[in-house]
C-alpha cells in the first residue's frame, strides 16, 4: 500500500533557510551577515514588525549560521554539517524557543534564566528566541533584566515582537534593535511566481497581484491564501476565480461606474449597483472600493506619483488612460462624497438607499465641480419660469416730518447754537446750549416708528454739529442734568455723592472729578460708561475723558468721636422717641 504524504502548507514548506532567501528583508539581512563575518554580534536583538513579515525566520538563520562548521564565502550557513542537520531535523541542543503569549509569568523566566548557565556541549553559541516578548509580565520583564544585561559570553537572546511600544525602556535599552518592514507587493508576488512554478501551479499574474494585495504585506499571510484558491481551483489560478474566491469586486465593475458617473447614466449606475448587490456584495464594499479605486486615479494622474499604482500591469495602461481624461478636482470631491457616504454608512437605516445617494452624487458630480471653479461674476443666473411671479409688496406711505418742529433745523434757520442730544429715560432728548432759554423737546407723533425714524435724522444731524466747548458752566449744567436723571431713575445713592463731588477742568477734552473718599469715588466709577456717554453726546465731544481723584479731609480737633455712656444713650433714644420710657417703666427695667 502507498504511503500518502502529509500535506505541508506552504509557510512552513518554503520557509528560508538562509538569509539569501528571506524576501523584503535585506537591510536586516545583509547586517546581521557582516556582523557574523566581523564577529561583532550583539548579545541580546529585538525584531520588531508587522506580523508574517520574517522574524522569527530570520532568528532561526541566525542561530544556525552562528553555529555553523563550515560558513559559505558570503557568510551563509553550509545547510550540510552536523550543527545545520540537526537544527533543520529540530533535534539540536543550541536553540531553546519561549513563547511569551502562553509563558509570560516570572516562573517561566526564571527557568529560562536557569538553562543559561548551561554552556553549549556542541557548537559555539546557545541562541535563546522569545517570540511575542511584549506579552511577558512586568514581574517577569524585570526578572529578565539582570541577565539580558550580562548574559555568558556564549548565549544569545533573540526576542521577536509586533508591538514594540508596549517592551519596557530598560529592556529596548539592553538590545539591538532591528524594524522589519512589510513585503511590498512586486516583492510578494515574485515569491509568489517562484512557489507556484516549484509546485506545478498555473497562475495569472493579476490573480498573484490580489493575492498580494489582500495580504497587505504579510507574506505568510499571501501564501495562506495561496494554498487555500489552489484547494478551490485545482491548481489554476485565474483572475476571475480568485476575485470569487477572495469575495473582491472586480475592478471592471469600477471602470463601468466611473463611465456610468461621468457621462451622467444614472439608471445604468443603480442597475450595475443591483447587479453588485445581488452577487452578495455588501455596500460598504463597494464605498471601499471605490474610494481605493479613485485614490489610485489620482495617483496615476502624475507620473512622479505613478510608482504608488498598486494595481495589476495588465491594468496599469487602463489606469493611466482613465485618469488622463479626468481632471483632478473631479477626483477630490467624488473622494469626499465617498468619504461622507462610508461614515453615514455606519449609522444608516437604509443602507441601500445610503450608497445609491452616494452614487447620484457622483453622476451630477461634474456639474458641481465646473460651478465651484467658475469665477463668481461668470457664474449663469438661474432661468425663470414663465409661471414665476416677483413678489408684491404693500406700499409703504412715508410721513413727512415739518421742518418747523424740527430743532435742529430751527437751530439752522435762525442761526442759533446747535442743540445737544442726550438720552433720557431711553429716549432722545434734545437739549439747547445754555445760551438758548427754551429746552424743546420732541414730542410723540402717535405713531411707534415717528420716533424712531426722527432720532435716526437727529443723530445723522449731530455729527456736523459743533463741538461744545468744556467750561465750568457749561460742565456744571451737565453734572447737575445728570444728578437729576439718577434721582429719576432712584438712584439715590449715587445722586447723593454726585451732588457733593467737586470738579476740576484740565484742559479742553478733560476734567477731573474729585471725591472726599472711596467710598463717593466707588459710587461714581459704578456710572462711568452711561456718565461718559452723556457727556460726550452733551459736548458733542467724542474725545471728552475725565479722571477721579481722591483728597480725604483732615480731621478737626472737634471732629473726634466721642463715646457717651449708658445714660447719656438712653437721653438721647428717649428725647426721640418717648415710648422708650414707658416701655422702661412698665417692664420695669434698669439701665446698666
Amino acid at each position: 500500500m502507498e504511503k500518502v504524504e502529509k500535506f505541508v502548507v506552504s509557510a512552513r514548506k518554503y520557509r528560508p533557510q538562509n538569509f539569501n532567501t528571506v524576501v523584503g528583508q535585506s537591510h536586516i539581512t545583509t547586517t546581521l551577515k557582516n556582523a557574523i563575518g566581523n564577529n561583532q554580534l550583539a548579545h541580546a536583538f529585538l525584531f520588531c514588525g508587522p506580523r508574517g513579515v520574517g522574524k522569527t525566520t530570520c532568528a532561526r538563520i541566525l542561530a544556525k549560521t552562528i553555529n555553523c562548521e563550515t560558513k559559505t564565502a558570503d557568510g551563509e550557513a553550509c545547510n550540510t554539517c552536523n550543527s545545520c542537520v540537526s537544527f533543520d531535523n529540530g533535534s539540536s541542543m543550541n536553540i531553546h524557543e519561549l513563547d511569551a503569549a502562553s509563558n509570560n509569568s516570572v516562573d517561566d523566566i526564571r527557568s529560562l534564566v536557569e538553562q543559561v548557565r548551561f554552556a553549549p556541549q556542541a557548537g559555539d553559541y546557545k541562541v535563546y528566541i522569545v517570540d511575542e516578548v511584549h506579552m511577558l509580565s512586568a514581574s517577569a520583564f524585570n526578572a529578565f533584566l539582570k541577565t539580558l544585561e550580562e548574559p555568558p559570553s556564549y548565549a544569545i537572546f533573540i526576542l521577536a515582537t509586533t508591538e514594540k511600544h508596549k517592551i519596557l525602556p530598560t529592556i529596548l535599552s539592553r538590545c539591538q534593535i532591528f524594524d522589519f518592514k512589510r513585503i511590498t507587493t512586486n516583492d510578494t508576488v515574485e515569491h509568489l511566481k517562484e512557489i507556484c512554478d516549484k509546485e506545478n501551479v498555473e497562475a495569472e499574474n493579476a490573480a498573484l497581484h490580489i493575492i498580494a494585495q489582500k495580504s497587505e504585506g504579510c507574506m505568510r499571510d499571501s501564501l495562506s491564501i495561496l494554498d487555500k484558491i489552489v484547494s478551490f481551483t485545482g491548481g489554476k489560478l485565474t483572475y476571475t476565480n480568485t476575485l470569487e474566491h477572495l469575495n473582491i469586486l472586480d475592478e471592471d465593475y469600477f471602470f463601468k461606474l466611473l463611465q456610468f458617473a461621468t457621462t451622467q447614466k444614472l439608471s445604468d449606475a443603480l442597475l450595475l449597483f443591483d447587479d453588485i448587490n445581488q452577487k452578495g456584495f455588501e455596500g460598504d464594499t463597494l464605498l471601499e472600493g471605490l474610494v481605493e479605486f479613485i485614490r489610485n486615479l489620482l495617483v496615476s494622474k502624475d507620473p512622479k506619483a505613478a510608482i504608488l499604482l498598486e494595481v495589476a500591469e495588465d491594468f496599469r495602461d487602463k489606469y493611466l488612460q482613465a485618469s488622463a481624461e479626468l481632471s483632478a478636482n473631479w477626483m477630490i470631491a467624488a473622494l469626499n462624497v465617498l468619504a461622507d457616504a462610508s461614515i453615514a454608512y455606519k449609522q444608516a437605516r437604509n443602507k441601500r438607499l445610503c450608497v445609491e445617494m452616494a452614487l447620484i452624487k457622483l453622476c451630477y458630480l461634474s456639474q458641481a465641480v465646473e460651478i465651484s471653479s467658475a469665477d463668481a461674476n461668470s457664474l449663469l443666473k438661474k432661468k425663470l419660469t414663465d409661471s414665476s411671479k416677483a413678489v408684491s409688496f404693500k406700499n409703504i406711505s412715508f410721513i413727512k416730518i415739518k421742518e418747523e418742529k424740527d430743532p435742529i433745523a430751527i437751530a439752522k434757520k435762525e442761526n442759533l447754537p446747535m442743540p445737544v442730544l442726550i438720552i433720557e429715560k431711553e429716549k432722545l432728548v434734545v437739549k439747547t446750549n445754555p445760551t438758548i432759554q427754551k429746552e424743546p423737546e420732541v414730542k410723540s407723533a402717535g405713531f411707534g416708528s415717528l420716533n424712531k425714524i426722527r432720532a435716526k435724522i437727529l443723530e445723522q444731524d449731530a455729527l456736523n454739529m459743533p463741538v461744545l466747548n468744556l467750561e465750568a458752566a457749561s460742565l456744571k449744567k451737565a453734572w447737575d442734568i445728570f444728578t437729576e436723571l439718577l434721582t429719576e431713575d432712584r438712584k439715590h445713592p449715587a445722586a447723593a455723592q454726585f451732588k457733593i463731588a467737586t470738579l476740576r477742568i484740565d484742559d479742553y477734552d478733560n476734567f477731573t472729578i474729585v471725591t472726599e473718599g472711596k467710598v463717593q469715588q466707588k459710587f461714581i466709577d459704578n456710572e462711568r460708561s452711561s456718565l461718559i456717554e452723556f457727556l460726550q453726546k452733551y459736548f458733542n465731544n467724542k474725545n471728552l475723558k475725565y479722571a477721579t481723584e481722591v483728597v480725604e479731609q483732615e480731621k478737626s480737633e472737634t471732629d473726634e468721636v466721642r463715646t457717651l455712656s449708658s445714660k447719656q444713650q438712653y437721653a438721647l433714644m428717649i428725647e426721640k422717641y418717648p415710648m422708650i420710657k414707658e416701655l422702661r417703666d412698665r417692664l420695669k427695667l434698669e439701665i446698666n
